[in-house]
Formats: structure tokens, sequence, C-alpha cells
């Protein structure tokens, strides 16, 4: 029985030591002030079809929150990334496409950011 365990332990050991390391998850979270939810959340599914012609793979969320305190009907658009690397990438991407500048600045019609921030995920 002993055997077993102990051969159970060092795979598991011989597993985590020989796995790829993964980088952690990285997600921006755009927090925004607008009174028209609706649109800005067309307008953020739009800008799907354009990330997707550039080839980008961050995943793009829009949020609106219902049990928040006094942040109760925020809108939020999350954008989660593979790695640091990925969103700097994408992001420099993005900064060079005609169309993609042309709907940013359209977008500020809809919206007054409130934050923008960017987190790594924690335990990888």
């Amino acid at each position: 029985m002993r055997t077993k365990v102990a051969v159970a332990v060092l795979s598991v050991l011989a597993l985590m030591l020989f796995a790829p390391v993964a980088e952690a998850v990285v997600l921006r979270v755009v927090t925004v002030e607008t009174d028209q939810s609706d649109a800005y959340a067309k307008e953020i599914h739009r800008a799907q079809a354009i990330r997707t012609r550039l080839g980008l793979t961050g995943i793009v969320r829009v949020w609106k929150a219902r049990f928040a305190g006094p942040e109760t009907g925020a809108v939020v658009v999350s954008i989660e990334y593979a790695d640091m690397a990925t969103l700097a990438k994408e992001e420099a991407v993005q900064g060079t496409d005609a169309e993609f500048k042309a709907w940013l600045a359209g977008l500020d019609k809809l919206r007054k950011v409130v934050s923008d921030s960017v987190y790594a995920e924690l335990g990888k």
C-alpha cells in the first residue's frame, strides 16, 4: 500500500515539475458611465467584427452591475488575454488600424471612462 501511495505522490510531483509553466491570464477592465447602455453594448459587439478581422483573440464581454450598492447600473467591459504579451500585441495592432481608431473615437459620444485597469490572475 505504501508503495502505491509513494508512486502516486512521485507521479504527481513529476507532472508538476515537467508540466509547461502557464502564464497568468490577464484581464483588462474598463468601467464607464453611460445613459445609453444598450447602444453602448451594441457598439462593443460591433467592435468584435473589427477585432476578428484583425485576428485578435482577447475575449470581450460587456457587463451591467445589478447588485452593486451605489455602483448598480455601472457598465463594465472586460477583455481577457492569455498573457501580458498578448495584451500588448493586440493593443498595438488596434492602435494602427484606421477602422478601429475611428470606431473608438465615435465611442466617446456614448460614454465617459471612469476607470481602466489591468489585472493578472493569481495562483497560476
